[in-house]
């Protein structure tokens, strides 16, 4: 007999593998957050990260079709999907993928690592006397093409009719005054809005995954869905390697 699954469990089994047994046993999860491979030929352990677009985009549907079939009516899946100046298409045919398996397009987040701003646009009352670059930036590689500095994340659900809990990652009003002066600003705190500044954590050593992001962009994922009592997680889809934790 099949065991049944626990939560706080790390299970080292490929996802479909997991997927299959969850939708045995009627387990169901409220939010996933995840950011498969992205057929760059990114160095993996246990991955071949170069496969053919036809493959990749078939076990991309597998793994949509599967997550759909245990993701809860009023879930969320937020897919993050970054791209190459050489392949910017990669993020938009994994969502089309998406989309044909029966996920509708809620959100589009854009996940900035790091950014310049000019003095003059920042404006006289921030407290920034110069212009002001934040982030990691990348030597120049090519004389084609930009430096792509964002990701997407593709807040992906069955309906569109998922109530999010946007002032949970609220920010503040930087003009003090829309306090009380407009009838939903009650507070101090707005929408956040769909662009997200996350830059990585300087780290001086080798990282132990290849393409691992920033505890704050799952943070913000988990805190804009809403965290609630038994609230259920699914992390796993990017390596054979399957999560469930509880929050």
């Amino acid at each position: 007999m099949t065991p049944r699954i626990k939560l706080n469990t790390i299970y080292q089994e490929n996802c479909l593998d997991f997927m299959t047994r969850a939708l045995r046993q009627n387990f169901t999860v409220d939010v996933i957050v995840t950011s498969p491979p992205y057929n760059i030929n990114k160095r993996y352990s246990l991955y071949d990260d170069n496969i053919t677009r036809e493959e990749y985009l078939n076990w991309i549907n597998n793994v949509a079709r599967k997550s759909i079939s245990i993701l809860r009516d009023n879930g969320s899946y937020f897919l993050n999907k970054g791209r190459t100046l050489l392949d910017p298409l990669i993020p938009f045919e994994v969502l089309r993928v998406f989309l044909s398996a029966g996920y509708k397009l809620q959100n589009t987040i854009h996940w900035v690592k790091s950014i310049s701003f000019e003095k003059d646009d920042i404006g006289k009352n921030t407290g920034f006397l110069h212009s002001l670059s934040v982030g990691h930036f990348k030597p120049i590689t090519s004389h084609r093409f930009l430096t792509d500095v964002h990701e997407f994340i593709f807040h992906l659900t069955k309906s569109r009719r998922t109530p999010l809990d946007k002032l949970g990652i609220g920010v503040p009003y930087q003009d003090k005054t829309n306090i009380g002066r407009w009838k939903s600003a009650s507070q101090d705190k707005r929408d956040r809005g769909n662009v997200w500044f996350i830059p990585y954590p300087t780290i001086q050593k080798k990282r132990l995954h290849p393409a691992v992001f920033p505890e704050k962009l799952p943070k913000l994922c988990l805190l804009l869905h809403s965290i609630r009592p038994n609230l259920i997680v699914y992390d796993g889809l990017h390596l054979p390697k399957c999560k469930i934790c509880w929050d």
